[in-house]
């Protein structure tokens, strides 16, 4: 057994998922208070909360007055599947991944959609691929962050200003902590359950003039199911980016996004939510700097992604072991931590390489990444020591 005792400090919210994500501090069910419940979501007032939610992402986003806002079905996933199957087809396409859910996006190009000129540019967990055979002349199928790789897209450049094609980011674990420069983005998508620490179900759609410009001058080969449609009659479906959404959305949640956009706006805006998950996830790589049994996942320094940090376990003691037995012994501390109440739902994804992923963009105190990473170390050791 180990020597090592058990750290004093506790964080006060073990919640470290990468998914829902914990909320903002001091959140309670008081704060859904003002809900527009029991009332129709095309009421006067159901509008008016909707639309609410997209005049206050606009803000706190600085997201340019000339592209539009929406809410739809089906969390991020929809939203960049809506994109997919109603713009792709007219030119060529590129799809870039480096971790399961731009791997989602590569099945849905290749295996789904009928597309003739697809090309695919892939990279391992750890790493990016290569961005710079984008020319612009194609479409581009993106993620800004890999939510199960812990590596982000850092440079944008090697997308032209002048392209023709329309390019697609998923940016759904980025939005709010990372920057996004919309002039080279045409389509981002995210949900509200990553970085705002809300709830599941919706996404959020934001076309720039050019997508729309796409999407108003092709028709796809192939059906849209209703809750893809974003035109009618060749013309965009304006109402939905004035809060007319294309199915029910849930009222509840949008009162509480509208709680943890008012909570950013008020504490420091887009910058203070910025710095807040640069200086969490500093403290894990400083820690992880003094220590030899763990190590980043992200290779290069610069693309270390600072909302989900993903951290691999280099001890030669568990990476001798046959893969099943690491992942095991991964799975065994996040099981300890999780007994102890200290750190919950932080398990690597489960294609990743064994090892945690820890969620700290701006809503999670830094007092509570300070606390918990002693008990990592506790539990390494603890764990380590049954070998």
């Amino acid at each position: 057994m180990t020597n090592l005792p058990k750290p004093d400090i506790r964080p006060a919210d073990p919640r470290f998922s990468a998914g829902p994500t914990r909320k903002r501090p001091g959140w309670s069910l008081d704060a859904l208070s003002d809900a527009a419940l029991g009332r129709s979501h095309r009421s006067a007032l159901g509008k008016a909360k909707l639309k609410e939610v997209i005049d206050l992402t606009r803000e706190v986003l600085q997201v340019p007055d000339d592209y539009r806002i929406g809410i739809v079905p089906a969390s991020d996933t929809g939203a960049v599947e809506m994109a997919m199957w109603s713009m792709l087809g007219e030119r060529g396409v590129d799809v870039a991944a480096w971790e399961n859910f731009g791997q989602a996006w590569v099945t849905d190009a290749d295996k789904q959609l009928p597309l003739k000129d697809l090309r695919l540019l892939t990279a391992d967990y750890g790493q990016l691929p290569e961005l710079h055979k984008y020319t612009g002349d194609r479409d581009l199928v993106f993620t800004a962050n890999g939510t199960t790789s812990g590596v982000k897209v850092v440079d944008y450049s090697f997308i032209p200003d002048d392209r023709e094609g329309v390019t697609i980011c998923d940016a759904t674990s980025a939005v709010f902590a990372q920057n996004l420069p919309w002039e080279k983005l045409d389509v981002v998508t995210y949900s509200w359950q990553k970085v705002m620490g809300g709830e599941a179900a919706h996404g959020m759609l934001i076309l720039s003039p050019h997508a729309v410009e796409r999407l108003e001058s092709y028709n796809p080969p192939w059906p849209l199911p209703k809750i893809f449609r974003l035109t009618k009659g060749g013309k965009l479906i304006e109402g939905i980016f004035q809060g007319a959404t294309i199915n029910t959305p849930s009222l509840l949640c949008a009162e509480d996004h509208l709680d943890g956009l008012k909570w950013a706006k008020a504490n420091g805006g887009l910058q203070g939510m910025h710095e807040r998950a640069d200086a969490n996830a500093q403290v894990i790589w400083d820690w992880i700097e003094k220590r030899d049994w763990i190590a980043n996942l992200a290779e290069n320094e610069a693309e270390r992604s600072n909302t989900g940090v993903c951290l691999k376990i280099v001890d030669p003691r568990v990476t001798s072991l046959p893969k099943d037995e690491q992942a095991a012994f991964a799975k065994s501390i996040v099981t300890l931590l999780g007994e102890e109440n200290v750190a919950l739902d932080f398990g690597a994804y489960r294609t990743a390489p064994p090892g945690f992923r820890l969620w700290v963009s701006g809503l999670t105190p830094i007092e509570d990444v300070h606390a918990v990473l002693p008990w990592l170390d506790w539990a390494f050791e603890t764990k380590a020591a049954e070998l």
